[in-house]
């Protein structure tokens, strides 16, 4: 019999279906939850018919997710993490008790920065910090789900009636022009030495770089690349290793200019990085959220 609404759901037997799929075997899910293996197969067994779907594969005496199996994880992952939330608010959400701390953050993003942001509850003995990295749609649908807490991204998005994000900017960070050190040699000119340079810069999907062309077009300058590099790591590699003039937010260069391996050329002017904190509206907010996100 498929479930027809939320009040024949069993949440009893969700939690079951959820330390089961956490554990991946049943009998040590049995002994976590205090119950007996044959009790357990048969509550799941239960939720799978009012599902009306297979929410596990045997493989010997492991078990694997099916496809809906790992979809409703997702859901429960949400459920009980949003519980956990709850007891947490009720016992003193403002103290800095132990809690997971789950950040995503888009696979683009400078290290520097997301390592700067995290800075004030690394090393906190209660936290728990899980980071993931992935493109922003697939953030925001482990947000939707409440499986993250936070997302780190330099592109903002819009809430509407569906999606209640609450996205702000945390960070404005210039842009400049880095190089090998010019020991000896004339400053570097912008935007007159560039067409000598060779240039690297970030990939035409880039904020930066549709800010740079737009200059350069303001400018009557017809600029031709050596590298165009999505990716913010591998442009930092390729800053310190190329001897080329590269485009970055000094923010990830920012270990290599302190250390004098890379020079800072100029700021460009009217080029910025933004950077954002994505959450979900919520009625209470924990410290270490407060923390983070206090410098906004």
């Amino acid at each position: 019999m498929r479930i027809k609404s939320l009040r024949q759901l069993n949440f009893h037997h969700l939690h079951y279906f959820w330390v089961v799929a956490r554990e991946g075997h049943l009998t040590r899910a049995a002994q976590q939850l205090h119950v007996s293996q044959s009790a357990l197969s048969s509550q799941i067994r239960e939720l799978e018919s009012q599902l009306g779907h297979a929410l596990f594969l045997r493989e010997g005496r492991a078990l694997r997710l099916t496809e809906f199996g790992v979809l409703a994880l997702g859901y429960a992952d949400g459920i009980f993490s949003l519980g956990s939330e709850l007891v947490a608010t009720a016992k003193g959400g403002a103290g800095l008790q132990a809690q997971h701390l789950r950040v995503g953050a888009v696979a683009t993003l400078s290290r520097n920065f997301q390592d700067n942001f995290l800075r004030p509850v690394l090393g906190m003995p209660d936290i728990r910090l899980t980071l993931e990295s992935a493109s922003l749609e697939e953030l925001l649908e482990r947000l939707r789900a409440h499986r993250l807490d936070l997302i780190l991204s330099n592109r903002s998005v819009t809430a509407d009636a569906q999606q209640r994000w609450r996205c702000r900017r945390v960070s404005r960070q210039s842009v400049c022009l880095v190089g090998p050190p010019r020991r000896g040699r004339k400053a570097f000119r912008f935007p007159e030495d560039l067409n000598d340079a060779l240039l690297l810069l970030p990939g035409r999907s880039s904020d930066i770089r549709s800010q740079f062309d737009l200059l350069c077009e303001e400018l009557g300058i017809s600029v031709r690349p050596y590298a165009e590099v999505d990716d913010m790591a591998m442009l930092r590699l390729m800053a310190r290793d190329s001897g080329g003039v590269t485009l970055v937010p000094e923010v990830v260069v920012q270990d290599e200019l302190k250390t004098r391996v890379l020079q800072k050329y100029c700021e460009i002017p009217r080029v910025y990085e933004n950077f954002y904190a994505i959450t979900m509206r919520r009625h209470f907010q924990s410290a270490v959220m407060k923390a983070l996100l206090a410098g906004d």
